[in-house]
C-alpha cells in the first residue's frame, strides 16, 4: 500500500470504533480521534477491559459449586468475565500498541466491501 493510499484509509477510520491490545494485556475499545508520527493513538468513550486476576481464576471453581451445588461437577468448564470500566478519552501509547482491531457493524462491513470494489 502506498503513502497516499495508507493516508486515506488511516483517514477513512476516524470516528470509527476501535479495539487496542496492549502489551500489559488490557484492550481498549473507543472512538477512533487521532494519532501521530510515534504512533501514539487516541480514542475517546473509552472502555478498558482486563483479564481476570490469577486469584479470581483460582477461585471460579469454588465459587461455581456455591452458586450452583451440584451442576459445576458435572462441567469442568468455568467462565469467568473480564473486568472492564469506562475510561473516557485515553491516550495509548504507540509502543504499547501489539494490535489494532476495526470494530464495525455488518452493514457497515457490507458498505466497506462495496466501497474496496468501486
Amino acid at each position: 500500500m502506498d503513502e497516499n493510499h495508507a493516508f486515506q484509509y488511516l483517514e477513512s477510520l476516524i470516528g470509527q470504533t476501535l479495539r487496542l491490545h496492549a502489551t500489559d494485556t488490557r484492550i481498549f475499545v473507543g472512538t477512533f480521534k487521532c494519532t501521530d508520527s510515534a504512533r501514539n493513538i487516541i480514542l475517546a468513550s473509552t472502555y478498558e477491559y482486563r483479564f481476570p486476576s490469577p486469584s479470581a481464576v483460582r477461585d471460579a471453581p469454588t465459587d461455581a459449586e456455591n452458586q450452583d451445588a451440584g451442576i459445576a461437577a458435572e462441567s469442568p468448564n468455568v467462565k469467568v468475565n473480564m473486568t472492564s470500566r469506562f475510561i473516557g478519552l485515553v491516550v495509548v501509547p504507540g509502543h504499547h500498541i501489539t494490535k489494532i482491531e476495526l470494530e464495525e457493524t455488518p452493514q457497515q462491513s457490507r458498505v466497506r466491501e462495496v466501497l474496496k470494489k468501486s
